[in-house]
């Protein structure tokens, strides 16, 4: 008894501890899970090293069964480029927790970067089947199928992506949509509703003012790009479009004055240069025009409107083996514009290559629907072959092109190419009163200075009907195209990248 007695008051101490809640020892943290907040510290102060440190400590402890660390451990994998090793770490983590729709997320992103746009919707799919109300997987989806040229569906799941959660980055993506369709119209119309739910969003202002700039209004590009320019007055982009605007309008020194702001921001930004040698050829400073565009050449060698421009300054300069090597080029980038194709045609035959410029022109006016110059100069190189019946066929196609574009308010024809037109309709006896009722504006645009530039080149007087043909096969060739080189490389700066 006695025994019993000293038992149950040697237990009485231990009840009494174990009933006292200040003497609880604190739970401990299973061990899967103990350092996560450490993990998540080094994270979020970039501390990438010692993030790594741990998640390796972790995995050790816990046999690679860890399922933050490893997700940790993909993200940092995935900032330093290793997008292959974080896929699988992601992949590891859907295994490891199959329902967790962020998991999917993952594995669909780190696809998505690899460039496996089809395996990435399938991902997407089925995180979407866990979480039908996330709007970055809608988003994401979107995306995935714009990669893949479906736009239907990428049009449905941005839509659907906008009626959970109105964001910029899914309205610009919406709008790229109808750009990539060639429907400016809805593209604005998207942009305006974007503008409107975040008015201060400097990107969307840019990208509006570029639009409107493409369309010729230019009233309404001046005012977004304006916009953009109050809230962001660094804007690079901004200010490359105003640039673009007042060289189009024949402000070369203004449009400089721009550019040069620009420069301190983007240096190494080819449609700057390609602007700023555009400035130069209408200034006729030509050996700065070829400098400034050889050096955009060189930071975008891939850029057909680069290649375009330096054929132009070359041919002005009459330089045409190196016209000729430049338009080569360009039309390997863009094989469908008959511009490039006459260009090369007027080199060739000032080349004395006259079978492959009957080629070029052939396939110009293949090409070409209503530029009335690529029959007009094809008609001068025939009639200088004397092949007088196919030139009139050609001549009698540019008239059916005038009769269609004379109508537009506002169409104007260089008067140079009226002459030109008047003179060659006379020597094939069809009349010198041509359709052109229109005369020629002095206007401060570029085509007055292109026009100026052909007059400086050809010196050789219209004396013979040859002499009359080359001028003609060679001045008719520049008309539109400076515009093109000022205009066509703000397109650039567009989100299509």
């Amino acid at each position: 008894m006695a025994e019993e007695r000293t038992v149950m008051r040697t237990q009485l101490p231990t009840s009494a501890e174990s009933q006292n809640p200040q003497l609880k020892k604190a739970l401990e943290f299973p061990i899967l899970e103990k350092q996560n907040w450490l993990i998540h510290l080094h994270y979020i102060h970039k501390d990438y090293e010692a993030c790594k440190a741990v998640i390796k400590e972790q995995l050790r402890e816990t046999q690679g069964l860890c399922e933050y660390a490893l997700y940790v451990q993909a993200l940092i994998f995935r900032l330093e480029g290793n997008i292959q090793d974080s896929l699988e770490l992601f992949q590891t983590c859907a295994v490891l927790s199959p329902q967790c729709a962020d998991n999917l997320k993952q594995v669909a992103r780190s696809l998505f970067l690899l460039g496996k746009h089809k395996a990435a919707t399938e991902v997407y799919n089925e995180a979407a089947k866990l979480n039908q109300k996330d709007w970055e997987i809608c988003h994401n989806l979107g995306v995935c199928y714009i990669y893949l040229k479906q736009f239907n569906k990428a049009r449905d799941q941005l839509h659907h992506a906008l009626h959970l959660n109105r964001h910029d980055l899914t309205y610009i993506m919406l709008g790229k949509i109808h750009l990539l369709e060639g429907n400016l119209d809805k593209a604005i119309e998207i942009y305006k509703k974007a503008v409107e739910f975040s008015p201060e969003n400097t990107e969307l202002l840019t990208t509006l003012g570029l639009l409107y700039l493409q369309l010729g209004i230019y009233q309404k590009a001046f005012e977004y790009l304006g916009n953009a320019l109050t809230y962001d007055p660094t804007n690079y982009k901004a200010i490359l479009a105003a640039g673009s605007m007042m060289q189009t309008h024949g402000d070369f020194d203004v449009a400089l004055t721009k550019y040069r702001i620009v420069a301190c921001a983007v240096p190494e930004s080819p449609p700057l240069w390609n602007n700023i040698g555009m400035c130069f050829f209408g200034k006729k400073k030509y050996v700065a025009a070829i400098s400034c565009l050889k050096r955009a050449n060189y930071l975008a060698p891939f850029d057909w409107k680069i290649l375009y421009n330096l054929g132009l300054v070359h041919l002005t300069m009459q330089q045409y083996a190196s016209a000729f090597h430049f338009l080569s080029a360009a039309i390997n980038f863009q094989p469908k514009m008959a511009e490039l194709y006459m260009l090369l045609a007027v080199a060739l035959t000032n080349l004395e290559d006259t079978e492959n410029a009957k080629r070029a022109y052939a396939e110009a006016v293949h090409l070409d629907k209503c530029n009335p110059l690529v029959n007009l100069n094809y008609a001068v190189l025939l009639y200088n072959q004397g092949q007088k019946r196919e030139a009139l066929a050609q001549y009698q196609e540019m008239e059916k092109k005038v009769n269609l574009l004379k109508d537009s308010s506002s169409l104007e024809f260089d008067s140079e190419m009226v002459e030109v037109a008047q003179k060659l309709g006379a020597a094939l006896h069809v009349g010198e009163a041509l359709v052109w009722t229109k005369p020629a504006k002095d206007s401060r645009s570029q085509h007055r200075t292109t026009s100026a530039s052909k007059a400086a080149c050809f010196q050789q007087p219209l004396g013979s009907n040859q002499a009359l043909g080359q001028a003609m096969s060679s001045a008719a060739a520049y008309r539109k195209l400076p515009s093109v080189g000022e205009e066509r490389p703000q397109m650039k700066n567009l989100s299509y990248t």
